[in-house]
């Protein structure tokens, strides 16, 4: 397994690899990234390791999806190159859904399911000339409300049927 450290030191890791010969379908590539946090709250920027299974997977032309198979976290696109910005988010997630605020699910994480709602938990960006296509200020963020945990982000590349 390689480790990798995002520009924020987290540690993400790429858990499935294709093989160097793999060739994109159109049902497209699945990846799983394993993301590690360290806080209750807080947003971890994956955009180096999701661009670089864009570019691993050759496509020129397409969509990669994003998903988080979790209740209690999220992925958002937002600039990242102030990381202030995301530290902003995270205090804003905090103060929308307080975690001492009286709710009826009693496991001491309902503040993390709202902000997971209010979050979301997919998100999908272009493929353009073979690199995600962001604007010059975004950035894709798993978003963690119930942490520190190991959690996954499952990526599928797929490319244009012209491809």
């Amino acid at each position: 397994m390689e480790r990798r450290l995002s520009a924020f030191g987290y540690d993400c890791r790429q858990m499935s690899t294709p093989s160097p010969s793999a060739k994109p379908s159109s049902r497209g590539l699945m990846h799983t990234l394993e993301v590690k946090t360290t806080r209750r709250t807080e947003l971890v920027d994956v955009t180096a390791e999701v661009a670089r299974l864009v570019t691993a997977a050759g496509v020129d032309h397409g969509v990669c999806h994003l998903s988080v198979p979790h209740t209690t976290a999220g992925l958002t696109i937002n600039e990242n190159d102030d990381p202030n910005v995301a530290r902003d988010l995270e205090a804003a997630f905090d103060r929308l859904a307080p975690r001492d605020a009286s709710y009826r699910h009693t496991e001491g994480n309902a503040d993390s399911h709202v902000k997971s709602t209010l979050a979301g938990v997919s998100q999908t960006v272009f493929i353009e000339d073979g690199r995600l296509g962001l604007g010059r200020w975004q950035g894709i963020f798993f978003c963690e409300f119930d942490g520190p945990r190991r959690r996954q982000l499952r990526v599928k590349i797929v490319p244009d049927r012209s491809e």
